[in-house]
């Protein structure tokens, strides 16, 4: 065995423990880093990067089938699935040196591709080293759940670490599981030419605010995906090209290819944590509001630390580290101003509390102004008219904003900035937004809250009188 000692020990080399790295040996800390799978973690390699990339391929597809109403023919695109899978695979090879060993080494950083696991509170091994550091972070992200549904061992299926290696396009693709990763693909695979029933045992994008995930559902009907919700998987049966699931209530549901998109589990199963005294839970690794676990010496970031599961939550995880492992400065993690967003078309994006979340917190201080699309001027040249903006506030600050409609995970970007920096609707209605923008809806849901205090206001109409038989 080598021996090796360091400041900081990173084990995982995603999102969450690549900016750890960078930001830490630019600072001057020694730095190793641990990956035994692919650099760049789940989200380059099967998650952001190739969904959204085979996200385009099927806008392309779709733009094809859908440009009558600019004047332009309609035509039957002719789709290469496996072509489109090329286009998937480039995007990633475009990236992959931004997230390289070879980059990384350059930078400071020493590289060690195998897995890490604790031996005792102050040791991690990995292959033929035993590394004590200062300072651990652990940052192995999470995988796909499989749930033990009666006969899926017997049935060929897909997840979100195969689905972008599958190189024959399904004729009819079952996706069990109605949130952001299942529903993605779903219309994805609907555009490219595939039958899609999406399976959810509850409701089809359940974490969403009902009223903006209807507008996503409604638009998915039009383009012929079948949502079936309150089914239950119990049983799989069938082979490739013949697959059937069974719901609780005996609803069966027939395909050729079978995708599981039912959630994530953390990826703690290899670290051995028992051995450093590190406690978990059935999410994750235990961690405080700093991010550590019940070993002091060790952190815990991004999935596997059991919150948010978000690639930017793993990237404001790093900052935290940065400024408590490396600078000794106090560092808490809050979610209040954390956004997120779902890439189906229309975009679902939302950032603080939802209207539900508001009302309990805030009763009858909350207020909810809404804008739709249909009255944006940029929305109506392109067609784009689905959806709307609605912004909870309380006692004039927004503590919550949900978007439905095209671009909604650009346009969050400005009422995540509102929330972090704790601001004001007169801040976001001060603001000239160029015309004609999608961004203008930002601006004029901040107009629509101003509007009836301004306009409906006795005490503003009788000043105006006043300064009009004033004025000469």
């Amino acid at each position: 065995m080598t021996k090796l000692k360091t400041d900081l020990l990173i084990i995982g080399a995603g999102s969450g423990g690549l900016s750890v790295a960078a930001g830490a040996v630019q600072m001057g800390a020694s730095v190793i880093l641990l990956e035994a799978h692919k650099m760049g973690g789940d989200c380059l390699n099967f998650g952001c990067v190739p969904s959204k990339a085979l996200i385009a391929s099927g806008k392309a597809a779709y733009a094809q089938s859908h440009a009558s109403v600019y004047g332009v023919a309609d035509v039957t695109p002719k789709v290469d699935y496996a072509a489109a899978k090329d286009h998937v695979a480039d995007v990633i090879e475009q990236i992959k040196p931004v997230d390289s060993q070879e980059r990384f080494e350059a930078m400071g950083v020493r590289v060690i591709r195998e897995y890490g696991r604790f031996i005792s509170p102050k040791e991690v091994q990995a292959g033929e080293f035993v590394i004590t550091a200062r300072r651990i972070v652990i940052a192995t992200g999470s995988s796909p759940l499989v749930p033990p549904i009666p006969g899926l061992e017997n049935v060929p299926y897909e997840t979100n670490e195969t689905i972008f290696e599958l190189r024959d396009k399904p004729g009819h693709l079952l996706v069990i599981g109605g949130g952001p990763i299942g529903m993605e693909m779903a219309q994805a695979h609907r555009r490219l030419g595939c039958e899609v029933t999406v399976i959810e045992g509850m409701k089809a994008l359940g974490n969403d605010d009902p009223e903006m995930a209807a507008v996503v559902l409604e638009r998915f009907a039009a383009e012929g995906i079948e949502i079936a919700e309150d089914a239950m998987a119990a049983e799989i049966r069938g082979k490739l090209g013949a697959i059937e699931v069974e719901a609780k209530d005996g609803r069966v549901f027939k395909g050729t290819h079978l995708l599981m998109a039912v959630g994530r589990a953390a990826n703690i199963d290899k670290l051995d944590t028992e051995k450093a005294g590190i406690e978990t839970t059935r999410r994750g690794i235990k961690v405080d509001a700093g991010m550590r676990s019940t070993n002091r010496r060790v952190y815990a970031i991004g999935d596997v630390a059991g919150g948010l599961q978000f690639t930017h939550m793993a990237g404001y995880h790093a900052g935290l580290i940065i400024r408590s492992a490396l600078l000794g400065l106090p560092a808490k993690e809050r979610t209040s101003h954390i956004p997120w967003a779902t890439y189906t078309d229309p975009e679902l994006a939302h950032v603080g509390l939802t209207e539900e979340g508001a009302r309990k917190e805030h009763g009858g201080n909350l207020e909810v102004v809404r804008f739709p699309y249909s009255h944006n001027d940029r929305a109506i040249a392109e067609r784009k008219t689905e959806g709307l903006i609605k912004v909870m506030v309380v006692r004039g600050r927004p503590v919550g904003a949900s978007i439905a409609g095209a671009q909604a995970g650009e346009l969050i970007n400005l009422w995540a900035f509102i929330l972090a920096n704790n601001l004001k609707m007169k801040h976001v209605a001060n603001m000239v937004a160029p015309y004609p923008t999608l961004g203008e809806i930002n601006k004029r849901v901040a107009g629509a809250y101003f509007s009836p205090k301004l306009f409906d206001s006795p005490m503003v109409k009788r000043v105006v009188r006043f300064v009009q038989g004033w004025l000469p």
